[in-house]
């Protein structure tokens, strides 16, 4: 019997050790294994590295985003003026961030700012995606919305949204975070793109024609993105009869949700809320005085639009005066648009109490 037991222990003994010789074995196949894909730059999962990438992306830009408040360096007469960095980017305007560098960061003591998510419409969603370190190539979106709240009529208010549509990319990448401040749950939402149509809208609101007092001839344009809007790529194009004129704008910005003033003078124009006024004086686009650039009798006005590597633009919106448009405008008059459908068309009328740069 004792024989049988000591027999037994062995052959118990040995099948032990196979076993633990067989799990170390795996052991080490698996450290080879995973040397070898780190070396090959490889993941388990999508093995698709720009997925990868686009959901690094998205992690890397929202803790940015939501860890402090951020920060900006203005530009100096060498360039970045990096000894006068601050966190306090939003406490300058849309000119002073398109020119400098911004990281748009929204939290202060732990929560989120709404000062600072306020200043976000002064920042582009390219100077955003930059300052953010996306990939070159790359868009984002960004939503801020209260889902939980003591205040009923609160939730599913929007405190923030803009940027590039996910159906317009080729590949995407989400990541959120939640606050829990001021009796409100606030989700953040922030989106990395692959491509993509940039959400690119601008309106025509008003238009003079026909000043009176020797004033400046002026159109109205307004930005309803929450993202401040850069005018690079808009156009604008004036015809009547066999004549056309045509103004490329190669530079400004326009804050969101504001409005600017084309004018063909600016030293004389009434801005009332615009947030920048444009002198046209030197575009031949706008006239001033006796000066008539946009024919008083009939025409049509027209905002284009061209995207990123396309060399074909698109009318975004026009009004027509004069001719069979039942629109005509005496001294002093402006043409109005007074409903906007999806920016594409409006209903126009004229108004003898002109209201420039008040739209909304």
């Amino acid at each position: 019997m004792r024989d049988e037991a000591v027999r037994c222990l062995k052959r118990d003994e040995n099948a032990l050790t196979a076993v633990i010789e067989f799990l170390s074995a795996f052991t080490l196949f698996l450290m080879i294994l995973t040397a070898f894909l780190s070396l090959a730059q490889l993941q388990m999962g999508s093995n698709d590295p720009n997925v990868d990438r686009i959901d690094r992306s998205a992690v890397q830009g929202l803790d940015r985003l939501t860890s402090d408040g951020g920060w900006f360096v203005p530009m100096g007469e060498g360039g970045l003026d990096y000894a006068n960095s601050t966190s306090e980017w939003h406490l300058f305007d849309v000119l002073e961030l398109n020119d400098g560098r911004v990281q748009t960061g929204l939290v202060k003591d732990g929560i989120l700012d709404h000062q600072r998510i306020h200043a976000l419409r002064n920042v582009s969603e390219e100077s955003m995606a930059l300052g953010l370190g996306l990939d070159v190539g790359y868009t984002l979106f960004l939503s801020i919305e209260v889902i939980e709240s003591n205040n009923s009529s609160r939730i599913g208010f929007e405190v923030f949204t803009g940027g590039t549509e996910r159906s317009t990319a080729s590949a995407s990448s989400t990541a959120s975070r939640q606050f829990s401040q001021d009796g409100e749950i606030l989700q953040v939402i922030f989106e990395v793109h692959k491509g993509g149509d940039k959400n690119n809208d601008l309106f025509l609101t008003e238009v003079m024609v026909r000043p009176i007092d020797s004033g400046p001839e002026w159109i109205e344009i307004y930005n309803p993105n929450d993202f401040a809007l850069s005018l690079y790529g808009w156009s604008l194009n004036h015809t009547y009869g066999s004549t056309s004129n045509n103004l490329l704008f190669k530079e400004g910005i326009i804050s969101g949700h504001s409005t600017i003033i084309l004018s063909g003078d600016a030293s004389s124009q009434d801005s009332g809320n615009a947030s920048q006024v444009f002198d046209l004086s030197q575009e031949s686009f706008l006239g001033v005085g006796s000066i008539n650039l946009l024919n008083d009798a009939n025409g049509e006005l027209t905002l284009r639009y061209t995207q990123l590597n396309s060399v074909k633009s698109y009318d975004v919106m026009d009004v027509k005066w004069g001719g069979s448009s039942n629109l005509f405008t005496s001294l002093g008059q402006s043409l109005e648009a007074d409903q906007i459908d999806g920016g594409f068309s409006a209903n126009w009328s004229v108004q003898s109490n002109p209201t420039p740069g008040d739209y909304l």
